[in-house]
């Protein structure tokens, strides 16, 4: 016995000197111990105040688990997909790391959603929190932004669509809406670099503001210290506020830890055991389908936390629809961050804010219910602001009914997607702008119905009369002066 406990003294001398050399160098050893074992009201140790600790525990097992993934996946229009189901099935334990990731989103964001919730009713917001609950709508909608691009990033059917969406709704913004959406897809089609873009967003750019915003909040909960329990008549005054709070903590105070941060890890392991248990029971998240262009006749589901807008969009009179995307988000933005500074002081306790607890289960039964409605409300896109681009009217004129309903189908079914026509539209197919001189009458049903080289099959898609209205609308898109194409067989046959 006395040989092992020599050498387990020899080890924890060693680690002692290695310690000791680096608190000499850094001074971390201090730092850590004064931040862990600063004082908190006492009433703070309680199980509703571990929300906040617990959103942190959920992000940083999505930058772990995300770095794992990135060596994995391929941010490539054409290899995307693939490497996912490679990740399923090719890599050992590439599904459950798959589903910890996905699932971890969506804990991640009930969870952020939830200590928002309790910060708003306990009046954490009031002075002198202000600062501290803007870093907090700020975190909201980076943990947002982080589920968005991360279902982009499965690159499936729902995903291209939703991705699509998105678009349609950036498309629509005034004056700027053209712009922002080329800088959203990096070009004016969803293609490999509109993958790059958000596969950098995922990675690096909203984790890098989520750190910082993340750094800056812990700091200031550090600075002004954690809001004591909300007693009902207890008035926040920003004259005594900050003199009464030193003097509660010096008389009936308890150090973070351990005495108040127990409750946390506690919290902390149920929340990664519940995230464990989801992602070995139900798998990861996607993918579906791959992503077809020629499906639009589809109903792209935006994962969970999503799925209300879905439903609200689905269910909207369409002439209501653009204003409440314009103005909705932007005015309930603005009223969260306004809000310490319109109602920075006064009460606190919930029991006496009436208004602030029916405001809160008027936004909790409206989520519930449209989310619930988003599970089978039907809608197919439609994405007239960005894709679905009017014809110029120089190639409407002097045409028949015919061929101006061809003009519309061209509109409608989305081909400025990858064709462009009088210099707007994508760059994945040839321009229209003298399509009929390369193909003939029966060439343009061909490569409608059948497809080739980079153009799907849209036989599926269309009927046979929009197919023959399409046709006779592209036989008229040839420079004046010019012939269309013929048909050399058939011209020598009738000479």
């Amino acid at each position: 016995m006395s040989a092992p406990t020599r050498a387990e003294g020899a080890a924890l001398r060693a680690l002692r000197a290695v310690g000791a050399w680096l608190e000499e160098r850094t001074g971390l050893g201090a730092q850590i111990g004064e931040v862990a074992g600063h004082t908190v009201p006492r009433d703070t140790a309680s199980w509703w105040y571990v929300f906040g600790s617990a959103s942190l525990t959920a992000f940083a097992m999505q930058v772990v688990t995300g770095i794992c993934l990135a060596t994995v996946y391929t941010p490539s229009a054409n290899d995307a997909w693939t490497s996912l189901v490679q990740l399923d099935q090719g890599v050992p334990l590439g599904w459950f790391l798959r589903a910890l990731h996905g699932w971890g989103s969506n804990f991640m964001v009930a969870l952020v959603l939830v200590h928002m919730v309790q910060v708003f009713l306990f009046g954490a917001f009031k002075y002198p929190r202000e600062l501290t609950w803007v870093l907090g709508v700020f975190l909201l909608l980076m943990t947002l932004g982080m589920a968005f691009t991360g279902q982009v990033l499965r690159f499936d059917q729902d995903a291209y669509w939703g991705l699509g969406i998105g678009a349609a709704i950036a498309g629509r913004v005034p004056f700027l809406g053209p712009q922002v959406v080329h800088l959203l897809l990096g070009g004016p089609i969803i293609a490999g670099a509109t993958l790059s873009r958000f596969f950098a967003l995922h990675v690096f750019v909203i984790p890098g503001l989520l750190i910082a915003f993340v750094g800056l909040h812990l700091l200031l909960v550090l600075k002004l210290g954690i809001n004591e329990w909300p007693m009902p008549g207890r008035l926040v005054d920003r004259d005594t506020y900050r003199r009464e709070y030193q003097a509660r903590v010096r008389a009936d105070g308890v150090r973070f830890f351990p005495d108040a941060a127990k409750r946390d890890l506690v919290f902390a392991g149920i929340v990664i055991l519940a995230l464990v248990a989801c992602a070995a029971l139900f798998g990861p998240i996607g993918p579906g389908g791959q992503p077809d262009p020629t499906i639009i006749d589809t109903v792209p589901a935006p994962d969970f936390f999503f799925l209300w807008i879905y439903s609200l969009f689905a269910l909207l009179p369409p002439g209501i629809e653009t204003p409440l995307i314009l103005i909705g988000p932007v005015l309930g933005i603005a009223f969260l961050l306004a809000l310490p500074f319109l109602s920075g002081t006064g009460e606190k306790s919930w029991r006496r804010r009436p208004f602030a607890v029916i405001a809160v289960l008027l936004l909790a039964l409206t989520v519930g219910t449209l989310t619930y409605l988003g599970t089978f409300a039907p809608w197919s896109p439609v994405m007239e602001a960005w894709s679905a681009l009017p014809t110029p009217t120089a190639y409407l004129k002097g045409r028949s009914p015919l061929e101006i309903q061809g003009a519309l189908i061209v509109q409608s079914k989305q081909c400025r997607n990858c064709h462009a026509l009088g210099g707007e539209g994508g760059l994945r197919g040839p321009a229209l702008d003298g399509v009929a001189t390369r193909l003939t009458r029966d060439q343009l049903i061909r490569q409608v119905l059948q497809g080739g080289g980079n153009m799907p099959a849209y036989g599926k898609n269309l009927s046979p009369a929009e197919v023959t209205a399409l046709v006779a609308f592209l036989e008229t898109l040839h420079p004046a002066g010019q012939q269309p194409a013929r048909d050399a067989s058939a011209a020598g046959a009738g000479q």
